[in-house]
């Protein structure tokens, strides 16, 4: 099943979503590229496209500091071996569906988030991750 299918995200909502990548270099293949402005046509952030990410920017969504890169989803989707290109994001549903229940790690997901953006309005919209 698609990540993106109407099961998963709604249509109405898929519409209006933008689509945040980070700078790996996989992520700016040709390929890549083309999903994207079929998927999220002027919706999504990168090197140089519509909305540009600028180089070394700081990353401020709650998902990647705590969700996956603070090791909550990522060490719960590696729980599980993964063998297949398809057990992935089976992982990721089944992880997903569990972390939803759970209102109390969403609840500190959010709240983490706020240390970040307060150093990065210290420091004007620079360089901040050396403050953390």
């Amino acid at each position: 099943m698609p990540l993106l299918s109407d099961v998963v995200v709604p249509s109405a909502t898929r519409i209006a979503m933008y689509c945040q990548r980070d700078g790996a270099p996989s992520h700016y293949t040709r390929h890549v590229t083309q999903h994207l402005n079929d998927t999220f046509l002027n919706r999504w952030v990168g090197r140089g496209i519509t909305i540009n990410w600028p180089p070394r920017s700081p990353d401020l969504t709650p998902l990647d500091f705590c969700l996956w890169g603070g090791g909550l989803m990522k060490s719960e989707v590696y729980r599980k071996t993964v063998d297949t290109r398809d057990e992935l994001p089976v992982n990721i549903l089944d992880v997903i569906a569990c972390i939803k229940e759970r209102q109390d790690a969403l609840r500190r997901t959010t709240r983490h988030v706020f240390t970040p953006v307060a150093k990065c309005t210290d420091v004007d919209g620079g360089i901040f991750e050396r403050l953390l």
